[in-house]
């Protein structure tokens, strides 16, 4: 895992106000990808939230992880790995770890054990932080008020069971995105090793 480095200046990924994600998934999203400076609320899917962190930090990015301990990093290469700071006990002020993260990183996932509804004087500081930096929040389970973009994902279908048999070898996730006077359909994201270790994306009716 990555250390934080308070001298280190990072380059940026995408444009100024998007932080890209690849294949079919950009379709779902607007601008193609997560957008800068603001949050997205995330269903608790933790292989949703593994490609993402996957595609961002292998594309060059850097991203945290808070408050999420049993979170599985196995499908991140090494060089992401390097990429991505995990701060799975962040103790009672999670939120201000996630906000002070989110001034020099590019995607920074906020996650609670349980659903917590933040009122508009709770969320402030974290708001005001993520708007200075140029982070995408995803909170998980975390909800504060009016987000930019709502992201959902259910499990469509297994690979690699027969009947009564075998082990689960990938998964398709099927990916929804929803923002004000956005409307797509939702995408097929495989995941494992029913791709050959390749996530193929691609779009399915709604």
């Amino acid at each position: 895992m990555a250390e934080l480095d308070g001298g280190a200046v990072q380059e940026q990924i995408g444009g100024e106000g998007v932080i890209p994600l690849g294949g079919e998934l950009a379709n779902v999203l607007p601008n193609g990808g997560l957008p800068r400076r603001q949050v997205t609320q995330v269903s608790d899917t933790p292989s949703l939230i593994v490609e993402i962190l996957r595609q961002v930090t292998e594309a060059g990015g850097y991203a945290a992880v808070v408050g999420w301990p049993e979170l599985s990093y196995a499908e991140l290469s090494a060089q992401a790995l390097r990429r991505t700071i995990a701060v799975p006990e962040p103790g009672l002020d999670a939120m201000h770890a996630a906000g002070v993260l989110a001034e020099g990183l590019d995607v920074v996932v906020l996650h609670t054990r349980s659903e917590i509804q933040y009122t508009p004087a709770q969320a402030r500081p974290l708001l005001a932080r993520v708007r200075a930096g140029e982070a995408a929040m995803l909170c998980v389970n975390a909800t504060v008020p009016s987000p930019a973009l709502r992201m959902s994902a259910d499990i469509a279908s297994f690979h690699g069971i027969g009947r009564g048999r075998g082990r689960i070898a990938g998964i398709d996730l099927e990916v929804s995105a929803h923002a004000k006077g956005w409307k797509r359909p939702p995408a097929l994201l495989t995941l494992g090793a029913a791709t050959g270790g390749v996530t193929h994306l691609k779009a399915v009716p709604s």
